[in-house]
C-alpha cells in the first residue's frame, strides 16, 4: 500500500494510542508504517496471542462495524456498548485514523477505500509470526465461531478451516458455530485432525446421559518456566441459539459453579496464571468475572467486540481482565503478562487491527487459501448483481445486507412480512463492487439456512419480537442467549429496551395500520431451528435470493435498513440516531 504523508501520520498516530513504541519511526519512508504499526515491544514473560469470530473468512474483506451496539441494566454506556465517537473516545484513538477505521462504522465508505482491505488468514500468518519471533512460547488461542460463515466453510465441512487452523499454528481452541456442523464432525475433527496440534477445549459441555465432559475442560502449559492454565468456555446458549437436533447428545451452559472448581483445580495444580478462553459473549464474561475467582484474565468472543482496551473486573478473590478480539479476522490481540513469585504481577494488552495492505501475504499460507478455493472459485466469483450503496448486517436492529434478504424473500415468497435472523457474522461491500455468490454465502452459510414462509398470527409475531427482545436486552446478561434482534421486514414497531420482559414491543403497524393480533399474516423467513424445517423440503434461502437479484437485471439498491422506533433513555453512547 502506497501511503500518503497524511494517512502514514494517522497510522503513527493510531500505533501510539495504542502504547507502541514509534519514535525510531518518526522519520520512516510511509512505505514502511505497517512496519511501524505492528512494532510492538515485548513485556513480561508469558504472551498469548488471541483471535476470535473469524467466520471462515479466509480472504481479506471489509468490515463495517455498528452504529447501534445498547447496552441495557448496568452495563449502559459502558464498554462493549459504545459506538463511533463515543469508542473512540473512551479508548483515545484519534477519528479518522486506521484503528479509528478498524473499531467503528465511522466514515466507513471512505476510510475503506482509503486503508483497504482488512484480515485474509495469510496476513494474519505474517503477523502470528513477527509476533512469535519477539515472544518465545508465545501461545495462539482461536475462541471459536472458526468453522462457519462461508461458501467454502461449508462445502468442506469446515476442512479449510481446520487445515488453515493448523498451518497458522494454533495451539488451543473452543468453540459455538463448530457444534452446528453435528456433533459427529466435531468429534471426528477434534479426535483426528486436531490430534497432538491444537488442543479443543470446553469445561461447559457434557453428555445429556451420564454429564460426563465431551472435551477437556483445560489445558497446563509451561511457558518461559511459568506454570499457564487455559481454560474453555464454548458457547453455554449453544442448543438454544441453534438447532438442537445437531447436538442432541450433548448439555451446555454457563455453569460457573463447575468452572470455579476447574479454577481450582488448575491452581492446585501450580498453575501461577489462569486464563479463560471465552466464548460466553462479553457481558457474560463480565459478570462471570465477579462470580468466580481466580481467573486472570478471560479472552473473550461471540458478541464481536472489537475491545481496544482491556476492562479490569473486581471479585472477591482479586481482579480479572476482561477483553474481546472482534471478528471476522480484522484483529489480532496480544496480552502479555508479567508473572512473578508465583502470580501475575502486571499485563501488557494491544488490540492490533490486521490491514491486509500494511502486512505481505504469508506464502504458505496463501498457497493453502488458493488450493482448498480452487475447486470453488468459478462459482464463489459468479456476479449476481453491483449494489449501489454500502451492504453490511452488524447492528443491534438490522443492516442493508438483511435488508436486502428481507426484501428477497418477501418478494420471491409473496409474503407481507419477513424476518431475518439476527446474525453478527457477513461481510461488508462498498458502493460498486458486485453482489457476487461468494458474498450471498458470507450471508447465509450455515447447515440450515431452509427458506420459510407460514401464516402466522399478530399476536404471535408480537410474541417473537418480544422473546427475541429479551434474548438481547434482558438487564442479567446470564439471559442473553443468541445474537441481534431479529430483522423484519414490511412491519414498522417500537421498542424499549429497558422496559420488562413482555413490555418492549408496541405500535406494530403494516403498511401504517395496525397489526391486529387475531389475523393471520404471511410470514417468510429463514435459518429455523425445528428439525421439521431441514427435512420439509424447504429451498435453501441463498436461492430464492439469487433468483431475485438475478431478476433485478444488474444495479441493486442499498436500501435503507426498516429499523424501530427506538423509546427509553436517548440518546445513547451506544446508539447513533443519525446513521
Amino acid at each position: 500500500m502506497n501511503l500518503g504523508k497524511r494517512e502514514f501520520l494517522q497510522v503513527l498516530g493510531a500505533a501510539s494510542v495504542a502504547g507502541m513504541g514509534l519514535g525510531r519511526w518518526a522519520n520512516a519512508d510511509a512505505q514502511t508504517a505497517g512496519e511501524a504499526l505492528y512494532d510492538v515491544p515485548r513485556f513480561g514473560n508469558v504472551s498469548l496471542l488471541h483471535m476470535t469470530d473469524c467466520h471462515a473468512q479466509l480472504k481479506p474483506i471489509h468490515f463495517r462495524e455498528p452504529s447501534v451496539n445498547l447496552g441495557v441494566g448496568s452495563m449502559n454506556g459502558k464498554l462493549p456498548h459504545l459506538v463511533g465517537e463515543h469508542l473512540l473516545k473512551a479508548a483515545n484513538v484519534p477519528a479518522g485514523s486506521a484503528q479509528a477505521h478498524a473499531l467503528t462504522y465511522l466514515q466507513f465508505e471512505d476510510a475503506a477505500r482509503r486503508y483497504g482491505k482488512v484480515g485474509g488468514f495469510a496476513h494474519i500468518a505474517t503477523l502470528v509470526k513477527r509476533l512469535r519471533a519477539s515472544r518465545p512460547g508465545a501461545l495462539l488461542l482461536d475462541g471459536g465461531d472458526t468453522w462457519q460463515g462461508s461458501a467454502t466453510a461449508l462445502w468442506t465441512r469446515g476442512q479449510d478451516m481446520v487445515d488453515a487452523a493448523r498451518l497458522l499454528g494454533v495451539d488451543v481452541m473452543t468453540g459455538h458455530w463448530e457444534f452446528t456442523l453435528g456433533m459427529d464432525r466435531v468429534k471426528e475433527i477434534v479426535e483426528k485432525d486436531f490430534a497432538g496440534k491444537i488442543d479443543f477445549i470446553a469445561q461447559n459441555v457434557r453428555t445429556a446421559d451420564f454429564g460426563e465432559p465431551v472435551f477437556k475442560p483445560y489445558v497446563m502449559r509451561t511457558i518461559n518456566g511459568v506454570p499457564v492454565a487455559i481454560l474453555g468456555q464454548a458457547f453455554p446458549y449453544t442448543p438454544i441459539a441453534n438447532p438442537r437436533y445437531l447436538v442432541s447428545e450433548w448439555e451446555f451452559g454457563i455453569r460457573d459453579d463447575e468452572m470455579q472448581k476447574v479454577v481450582n483445580e488448575a491452581r492446585g495444580k501450580g498453575a501461577q496464571l489462569v486464563v479463560l478462553l471465552s466464548h460466553n459473549g462479553m457481558d457474560v464474561d463480565l459478570k462471570m468475572a465477579t462470580r468466580v475467582t481466580g481467573i486472570d484474565a478471560i479472552l473473550g468472543g461471540h458478541t464481536h467486540d472489537g475491545m481496544p482496551v482491556a476492562t479490569v473486573v473486581s471479585n472477591a478473590g482479586g481482579k480479572t481482565i476482561v477483553t474481546n478480539a472482534g471478528s471476522n479476522g480484522k484483529f489480532l490481540a496480544v496480552m502479555d503478562f508479567d508473572v512473578r513469585n508465583g502470580k501475575l504481577a502486571d499485563y501488557r494488552y494491544r488490540l492490533l487491527p490486521v490491514f491486509a495492505n500494511m502486512l505481505p501475504a504469508d506464502k504458505d499460507m496463501d498457497a493453502l487459501i488458493t488450493r482448498v478455493r480452487a475447486p470453488y472459485e468459478a462459482k464463489l466469483a459468479e456476479k449476481l448483481g453491483t449494489t449501489e450503496g454500502t451492504l453490511y448486517r452488524r447492528g443491534n436492529f438490522n443492516g442493508s445486507g438483511d435488508q436486502l434478504l428481507l426484501d428477497a424473500l418477501m418478494d420471491v415468497q409473496g409474503a407481507e412480512i419477513a424476518f431475518s435472523p439476527g446474525f453478527r457474522w457477513g461481510t461488508s461491500l462498498l458502493a460498486g463492487q458486485e453482489i457476487t455468490r461468494e458474498w450471498l454465502m458470507d450471508m447465509t452459510a450455515t447447515t440450515y439456512s431452509y427458506a420459510t414462509v407460514a401464516p402466522m398470527s399478530g399476536e404471535t409475531i408480537k410474541t417473537v419480537l418480544e422473546d427475541v427482545a429479551d434474548n438481547l436486552f434482558n438487564p442479567d446478561p446470564y439471559y442473553q442467549q443468541g445474537g441481534d434482534m431479529v430483522r423484519v421486514g414490511g412491519l414498522q414497531y417500537s421498542i424499549d429496551p429497558g422496559a420488562a420482559m413482555g413490555k418492549r414491543i408496541t405500535d406494530m403497524r403494516l403498511a401504517g395500520k395496525p397489526i391486529e393480533a387475531s389475523r393471520m399474516y404471511k410470514v417468510a423467513g429463514w435459518a429455523p431451528v425445528a428439525e421439521e424445517a431441514a427435512k420439509a423440503g424447504n429451498k435453501p434461502v441463498w436461492e430464492l435470493v439469487e433468483q431475485w437479484l438475478k431478476s433485478r437485471g444488474g444495479k441493486v439498491a442499498a436500501r435503507k435498513p426498516n429499523v424501530p422506533v427506538v423509546a427509553g433513555a436517548l440518546p445513547n453512547p451506544g446508539y447513533d440516531a443519525a446513521v
